[in-house]
């Protein structure tokens, strides 16, 4: 099968034509790899079962291990999720956008596959200049899973992608090389209190600085 195209854009003002054509492919249904603040993910229409189902196959993840999502705006939160606890509208203000999931009780219009059918689901509001322009075009949540075979590690560099991932993905938008890291930081709100299900760019100590207010 024929490698997809690669698309180069500038990480800090990607072109709108560029950031327009990735964002069109993701409204049908398509598979875009972006770039987010650390490593590279893949973009696929959240709420269309689908195409969450090819995200799934094309990383050869368990179907139990559900896939976050990234939202343009903090209000893109209110119709994806059943509450928003204070403890969250803590955390959002002290660390979104940047290096926070939080993970909530999904709301009823979620594809059940999108949450490993654990009806709940990790948000992260979109950082990087790119994942923001292409979120905002879709105008709908896209999947922000990282571009990388399950189990292995992420990249933070287009060079460095699965070679077979350029074959089952619809684009690739190339902003270079990214910042790298220890990925986003998951906290589920839906715990009381809440709890840290893996400690990345933001320390355990930050999150738990600004829980106690």
């Amino acid at each position: 099968m024929k490698s997809c195209e690669i698309l180069s854009v500038d990480p800090a003002s990607p072109d709108p034509d560029s950031i327009t054509r990735a964002a069109a492919l993701i409204k049908t249904g398509g598979l875009v790899i972006f770039p987010t603040s650390s490593f590279y993910g893949i973009g696929a229409p959240a709420l269309d079962a689908e195409a969450v189902g090819r995200v799934f196959q094309v990383k050869q993840r368990h179907p139990e291990k559900p896939l976050l999502i990234l939202i343009a705006l903090p209000t893109d939160l209110d119709s994806l999720v059943q509450s928003i606890p204070e403890t969250a509208e803590r955390l959002m203000k002290a660390f979104w956008p940047g290096s926070l999931t939080l993970v909530f009780e999904a709301a009823d219009r979620l594809p059940p596959n999108l949450t490993g059918y654990t009806s709940k689901i990790g948000i992260r509001l979109a950082g990087h200049p790119v994942a923001i322009s292409l979120a905002k075009a879709v105008g709908a949540p896209i999947t922000g899973t990282s571009a990388n075979l399950s189990g292995h590690s992420a990249c933070s560099a287009v060079g460095d992608l699965e070679p077979h991932f350029r074959d089952q993905v619809d684009l690739v938008v190339d902003a270079g090389r990214l910042g790298g890291g220890k990925g986003s930081t998951v906290v589920d709100v839906t715990a009381d209190p809440p709890k840290i299900h893996r400690e990345g760019g933001i320390d355990a100590a930050k999150i738990q600085t600004v829980l106690k207010g």
